[in-house]
């Protein structure tokens, strides 16, 4: 199989493009991760997340072991939204208990003024590297997904430092200082679209903007310094690699508001969390764009019947308004990154359901 070929199984691909399917196609955001006990053991002997993200063989490694568990439909890429920033000079480092920090956060006016985006194939070569071994070693089975965040995701930590309750220090050079967030804003557009560019050519046959912290901004705020800057990279990404499509999925936690505009900025597929319901958006955004969703990732802490019916209740929520065309267009997703206390047990019986309901679902239509 030529590397531009569409994988044995593109249910996911032909989803998101919303061409027929014979069944609903299943990934889960942070699918390799500490609720497997194979992640912990691979995690250990690379040291650190940091080690375990720029070792390509081993990111390979852990993107793999999902897929040898779970029959998923796409594999991701395993790295971390925060290398960009990192290959910004920021110093990104993860303190035991405190999640990810950086040494120089953006606070001072010649520091911003001075920021520029990577190039991508230089210092994020590793990522780049990591694509490329993830593909061989799929060998043609399912597609491979990158990903960045978004430009007011990553700028949040590049601002605070960190992690933040109430993004106060972003918050108020939005206010005080817009001009100095625009331009941190328009500097990692930039690297975002050089970034998932390099991936794609590297290899990746579908890429997913998060913008994990959208949901965080007022509904003006939310269009002037997420959404624009999302359209931006939109504009210049690469649709295509080697004569395939290559689909765009943009996913604001929280964004289940602003969801008609989220659709027409240009991407092919739209992530939803839990709160939004899935049928409700079908009637909003039509034939526009294709839909990820959007189970509650605590539902996997119940017993698996109760998991089960959950997965059914999703589904049938979709496509309640379908009128029997398997016309694809929905992606079965979490609402957000599944928990590393989750029973893996519980995720088989997901993943099972999703395809056996909705291959009697397509059936009956």
């Amino acid at each position: 199989m030529s590397p531009s070929a569409r994988p044995k199984n593109d249910t996911f691909l032909r989803a998101l493009l919303r061409e027929p399917v014979d069944y609903t196609p299943v990934w889960l955001m942070r699918q390799a991760g500490r609720y497997l006990p194979e992640y912990n053991e691979t995690r250990r002997r690379a040291g650190s997340f940091l080690n375990l993200c720029k070792n390509p063989q081993l990111a390979c490694e852990v993107t793999l072991q999902p897929l040898a568990r779970f029959e998923l439909d796409a594999a991701i890429l395993f790295s971390d939204i925060l290398t960009v920033p990192d290959a910004m000079g920021l110093g990104l480092y993860f303190a035991d208990g405190e999640g990810p920090k950086f040494e120089r956060p953006l606070r001072e006016e010649w520091v911003i003024r001075d920021l520029t985006a990577p190039d991508p194939n230089v210092h994020l070569r590793y990522v780049m590297d990591a694509v490329a071994e993830i593909r061989r070693a799929l060998g043609g089975s399912v597609p491979l997904i990158g990903f960045a965040g978004s430009p007011w995701t990553l700028a949040c930590y590049m601002v605070e430092g960190g992690s933040s309750s109430d993004y106060r220090t972003v918050k108020t050079m939005l206010y005080d200082r817009p001009d100095l967030l625009h331009h941190i804003l328009t500097v990692t557009a930039k690297a975002v679209t050089d970034y998932l560019n390099a991936q794609i050519e590297s290899g990746a046959q579908a890429v997913m903007i998060f913008d994990s912290w959208g949901g965080a901004l007022s509904h003006a705020a939310y269009r002037e310094f997420s959404l624009a800057y999302m359209q931006r990279i939109m504009a210049g990404l690469k649709r295509s690699h080697d004569g395939q499509r290559v689909p765009c999925i943009v996913f604001t936690k929280g964004g289940g508001q602003w969801l008609e505009a989220i659709a027409d900025i240009g991407c092919d597929a739209v992530g939803l969390d839990w709160t939004t319901d899935l049928g409700e958006a079908r009637r909003r955004v039509g034939a526009r764009v294709a839909l990820q969703g959007n189970l509650d990732p605590m539902a996997l802490f119940a017993s698996p019947d109760k998991v089960a019916a959950e997965a059914r209740r999703v589904l049938d929520s979709f496509g309640a308004d379908a009128g029997g065309e398997n016309s694809g267009g929905h992606v079965f997703n979490l609402g957000h990154g599944i928990s590393q206390f989750t029973p893996p047990e519980n995720v088989k019986v997901l993943v099972d359901t999703v395809h056996s309901h909705s291959r009697r679902g397509f059936a009956r239509g």
